[in-house]
């Protein structure tokens, strides 16, 4: 990959000059990139940062993002700092978790060189300003190590798969959703990678076929941004939005098995109810397997984690659920894409209406254009309400 293609565009990074912005800061970068604001700093402590979490920051035009952690180690190829360099975000990287406690949320904060400094200039903390270079280096050393990666990843998917073979063979305890859902398609949306671009080129089957709506977490976002209101979401719900829990119909906490639902306690603060569901698994293993149970005839998903890199990025050493979950509801799974290829909406009703407003339209001006067939009409019309009022009618 050359380096001219990683160089950033933005203007303050490419001069030298200091970056200057309102800090936000939170552990969580999902989070984070909810409230985050064009021009602002962004303050995360976020390991390998992975593609899909970076283009949620990326999408907010931060001016420079700061991590307390290291952005891309090498034992990994994730690719957020990638993706936020060529959108031109600059990342100071490895500043240390003490940010946290120097940096108030709101905070004027300068980013000058690889330092952080307050609007008198006083330095907050200091790491490593990345680089076309250093981002290069880092995913090739990352790429070189991915055959040793695979062999542990399968092996630790086949181990957990014994553990989790109840998703496979034994029917999820469902909750009693007022959402119809029986005999209905449903499309399951993950705020994964392409999932804007996916959901476009769905929109005409999601128009015409009324399909079941299922946000996972920051899915329900996804769906209230292109125009679309989620009928349920699932999730811990810890990078949905507020809005997104309100404007939704029905939340669905997915739970720990035998333990807590962290997500319960906000969806309270906020007034809603939700159902609690206790199961193993990702979220959006679970969203699936509610689709599968509750009847649904197809489930078509939009940004799902399928692959062996989207699980390195999301830090998890196998993927034993999503391949149980999968063996389970494939006969009824169509990627977004796929069905985007095969679905032909035809052309709908109105082209239908044009058709006959152009046919009436011309007929009416061949009917001003002739007299004889204006007396003809005139005459028909008589006969009309004639007959009407001997039937009674005037």
């Amino acid at each position: 990959m050359e380096a001219a293609r990683l160089a950033f565009p933005g203007g303050a990074a490419r001069d030298g000059r200091p970056i200057q912005g309102r800090a936000r800061l939170d552990s969580l970068t999902k989070r984070l990139a909810l409230r985050l604001r064009p021009g602002e700093i962004a303050v995360i402590a976020h390991r390998d940062l992975d593609a899909t979490t970076a283009a949620g920051l990326a999408e907010a035009r931060p001016a420079a993002v700061v991590n307390a952690l290291c952005s891309l180690t090498g034992s990994v190829p994730v690719e957020g700092a990638l993706v936020l360099a060529r959108a031109g975000v600059p990342v100071v990287d490895e500043v240390g978790r003490a940010i946290f406690e120097r940096v108030r949320d709101g905070q004027i904060v300068r980013v000058d060189g690889a330092t952080i400094r307050d609007r008198q200039g006083r330095p907050l903390g200091r790491g490593i300003r990345l680089s076309a270079r250093d981002i290069e280096t880092r995913l090739e050393l990352a790429r070189r190590r991915l055959a040793p990666l695979a062999s542990a990843f399968v092996d630790n998917t086949i181990a957990y798969a014994q553990k989790e073979k109840a998703l496979l063979t034994e029917p999820l305890e469902l909750p009693p959703l007022s959402t119809p859902i029986r005999g209905r398609p449903a499309v399951v949306v993950v705020r994964g990678q392409g999932y804007r671009q996916d959901l476009a080129m769905i929109a005409p089957f999601i128009r015409r076929a009324r399909p079941v709506l299922i946000g996972v977490d920051g899915g329900a976002d996804a769906l209230l941004s292109a125009g679309w209101r989620p009928d349920v979401v699932v999730g811990d719900m810890d990078s949905v939005s507020d809005r997104g829990l309100l404007e939704s119909r029905e939340l669905v906490v997915h739970a720990y098995p035998g333990g807590p639902a962290p997500g319960l306690a906000r969806v309270r603060r906020l007034g809603r109810f939700a159902h609690v569901l206790p199961a193993p698994g990702t979220s959006e293993d679970v969203a699936l397997l509610l689709a599968h149970g509750a009847g649904a005839v197809m489930i078509v998903a939009v940004g799902t984690h399928t692959g062996f890199l989207d699980f390195l990025e999301k830090g998890r050493a196998g993927m034993a659920s999503t391949v149980l979950v999968r063996m389970r509801v494939g006969h009824l799974l169509v990627d977004a894409r796929g069905l985007a290829r095969l679905y032909d909406p035809g052309p709908g009703w109105v082209p239908y209406v044009s058709l006959a407003a152009a046919a009436l339209s011309s007929l009416g001006a061949v009917a001003l254009a002739s007299e004889g067939l204006r007396t003809l009409l005139r005459l028909l019309w008589l006969r009309v309400r004639a007959g009407m009022w001997v039937g009674g009618v005037g």
